[in-house]
């Protein structure tokens, strides 16, 4: 079984609009583009402003312990409800976490972690 890795990194503008027109150019001419899967920020400062301790706790417990909703992974944290709900909406907003209709109660919403790894990837 295949791993599911998310490569997390920063780039700056200018790179991320040269590899978007490099795979403009690919697709325009017919070639085939292999999926990748990463989220990229322009610099290590706004990467650590997003993925702060707290959050990236967040997305630890939400694999190792697949709570059910929102306030169930709240509770398990520890945290105020309205906080952690604000932390998973940035995170799915960049693709990190995906938050689907509860199956458990009416209104719930189900929080997952859809990578098993996440990959940072800083150049020096």
């Amino acid at each position: 079984m295949k791993v599911k890795r998310l490569k997390v990194g920063v780039r700056s503008l200018e790179e991320g609009l040269q590899e978007f027109g490099a795979t403009l150019k690919a697709v325009q001419s017919g070639k085939t583009i292999p999926k990748r899967t990463g989220v990229y920020f322009i610099s290590v400062e706004a990467m650590r402003q997003v993925l702060t301790p707290s959050r990236l706790t967040l997305l630890h417990c939400i694999r190792t312990r697949r709570p059910r909703s929102i306030a169930a992974l709240a509770k398990l944290i520890r945290r105020d409800f309205k906080n952690v709900h604000a932390d998973l909406k940035l995170l799915a907003d960049l693709g990190l976490v995906q938050l689907e209709p509860g199956a458990h109660l009416r209104d719930s919403v189900t929080p997952t972690v859809p990578y098993e790894r996440i990959q940072f990837e800083i150049a020096v």
